[in-house]
């Protein structure tokens, strides 16, 4: 194990005992979430879903592009493609295997065998370019890759330069059962690149492992599952080593804060958010796969027709998504046509969702979103809005269960309920470590233990968490702290804009100005002036923006999280 392990992955009992020393004063509000959860309570995320796959194995788990896979299904080809894996590429324990790609079905094949065997799991952005591709290989040490038919193109361009032996490639129709489309109509998708010769289809491949044996694997709780890489906004993006045990941990406190849509074999989940997201991937695919979920994965979201589709066939108890995502439904206008009559928990997360959007969403739909707050670096989930509160709260909840959270000033002391921090988190589902990044994990973590999100928030006296912004993204204005969440907020509000987002510009006068880019709805007549007065009518001067430009969109990232650094570029 080449990753940092820290003397705070300690027994389930004897983590209670150390946070219960700590006055985790959101604790008085919990109600009826138990305080603890038990991180062991499987040996793995492999027992987890072993056992789902057994207890549904008649019912649907994952629909896609008209095709349909039971419990039974999965487990079948995922079985085969462990073989396969293990006995002709020859991946072995702790070894890792890249995946590159969309919301298909061949990724949670994938995904649990890869778990089966012991290797880890290296989630990729199929969108990545060559630089981004062959750094994250390369770091990872991947020597296996299973990749998107479309994304070829750009590993085709760097794989002389990385260590991948094995290609193994996914088409839109591959489904996991022996002849790939059997059963369903074959759909088209790009070609492979042609000079990735020694390719070997995903269907193929399953159907070779179908007539080998696979060795059994011996899998615990602090073996490596993934390597999920950050998004790399103040660097090369480092590898968080996420353990089985990281995720069980992160499962049962989003169960044990959202007891109601776990009922079995009822719930209806769609998924939108990339699945190589942390967020979908512990939320959206293992937590419910658990509970016997049947799952709709959406490839592409940007296809607002083919999206509303999916949500009328779905008919969705539960439904996640970033602001973003929220916001370009709301502005669809067909979502009326969905029956949200089933729908039970809209959640939200990845960045700060607006009170405007949730409104509009729940004036369309009947449901507020429910917010939450994680990194790569927690599994994901550090805060929820627990099942009991009964309207869009403005913040990110309370901490999950077993999980202590301090916000601290810049000479690491904590400060009081109503004082801004930084969040610092402690828990069983907080990473091993980086990858390969001793200095990293040095600065990562305080003397005590605690993981260091940079992320500026601040506690109310019920213990709800409200997200105030970024170290990085904070703007001085003569003096002032800005938090851009709170302009983008305020500006949103105002008629006619769709999004925005705000950044900080060097100013001789103040030091630093407001500079608000803004995307109109289709149609408005929204000018400069009018958006200023707006602004200055709700906030102090110093935080109103300086200057308004106007963009046919915002630059984003695959999981739709908008990138300030980008717009600094932007004259």
């Amino acid at each position: 194990m080449r990753t940092a392990r820290h003397s705070r992955t300690i027994s389930s009992s004897a983590f209670a005992r150390k946070t219960n020393m700590n006055k985790r004063h959101w604790l008085q509000s919990y109600g009826s979430i138990p305080a603890e959860i038990d991180a062991d309570r499987y040996p793995s995320v492999n027992a987890l879903l072993d056992g789902a796959m057994r207890e549904f194995a008649g019912k649907p788990a994952f629909h896609a592009f008209g095709q349909t896979l039971s419990f039974a299904d999965v487990d079948r080809a995922s079985h085969a493609f462990a073989a396969y894996l293990q006995q002709v590429a020859g991946v072995r324990k702790a070894d890792r295997v890249a995946v590159m790609l969309p919301n298909l079905l061949a990724f949670p094949i994938a995904f649990i065998a890869i778990a089966k065997i012991g290797a880890v799991q290296v989630n990729v952005n199929p969108l990545y370019t060559a630089r981004e591709l062959e750094h994250q290989l390369n770091d990872a040490g991947a020597e296996v890759v299973v990749v998107y038919n479309g994304s070829t193109p750009t590993l085709a361009q760097v794989i002389g330069k990385t260590r991948i032996r094995t290609v193994i490639t996914v088409s839109p129709g591959d489904w996991g059962k022996s002849g790939g489309n059997s059963g369903g109509a074959a759909i088209p998708g790009p070609a492979v690149d042609a000079s990735l010769s020694d390719a070997v289809t995903f269907s193929a491949a399953i159907a070779q492992g179908e007539k080998l044996q696979l060795e059994p694997v011996e899998v615990g709780g602090h073996d490596l599952l993934f390597l999920q890489y950050t998004g790399g906004t103040t660097g090369p993006s480092k590898g968080a080593a996420l353990s089985h045990r990281n995720l069980v941990a992160n499962i049962e406190q989003f169960k044990a804060f959202m007891p109601d849509v776990q009922r079995p074999g009822e719930e209806v989940v769609v998924t939108a958010i990339p699945l190589y997201h942390i967020f979908a991937l512990m939320v959206n695919f293992l937590t419910f796969f658990s509970v016997g979920a049947a799952n709709w994965l959406v490839a592409n979201p940007r296809d607002g027709d083919a999206f509303i589709d999916v949500l009328k066939a779905a008919r969705p108890t539960v439904f996640a998504g970033v602001n973003t995502l929220y916001a370009s439904l709301v502005a669809h206008p067909r979502l009326t046509e969905v029956d949200w009559s089933r729908l039970r928990l809209g959640a939200g997360g990845g960045t700060a969702v607006i009170d405007v959007v949730s409104a509009r969403w729940e004036s369309l739909t009947g449901s507020f979103i429910r917010e939450g707050y994680g990194l790569s670096e927690t599994s994901p989930i550090v805060t929820f809005n627990p099942q009991s509160i009964a309207a869009f709260t403005g913040t990110v909840g309370f901490p999950v269960p077993s999980t202590d959270v301090t916000l601290l000033d810049e000479q690491d002391r904590a400060v009081g309920v109503g004082e801004a921090g930084e969040i610092c988190v402690k828990g069983p589902q907080v990473m091993l470590g980086y990858w390969n990044q001793p200095e990293a994990n040095a600065k990562a973590f305080t003397d005590e233990g605690y993981f260091r999100t940079g992320d500026i928030g601040v506690f109310d006296a019920e213990g709800f968490l409200r997200i105030v912004d970024r170290k990085k993204d904070m703007v001085i204005v003569s003096g002032f702290n800005v938090y851009p969440n709170e302009v983008e907020a305020v500006a949103t509000a105002f008629p006619g804009i769709a999004e925005c987002a705000c950044i900080g510009v060097p100013d001789e006068r103040t030091g630093e100005a407001l500079k608000l880019f803004v995307v109109k709805t289709s149609e408005a007549d929204v000018t400069e002036q009018a958006l200023i007065a707006h602004c200055r009518a709700s906030m102090a001067a110093y935080k109103v923006p300086k200057v308004v430009r106007f963009v046919d969109a915002l630059p984003k990232s695959p999981v739709g999280k908008i990138l300030r650094r980008e717009l600094r570029q932007v004259e």
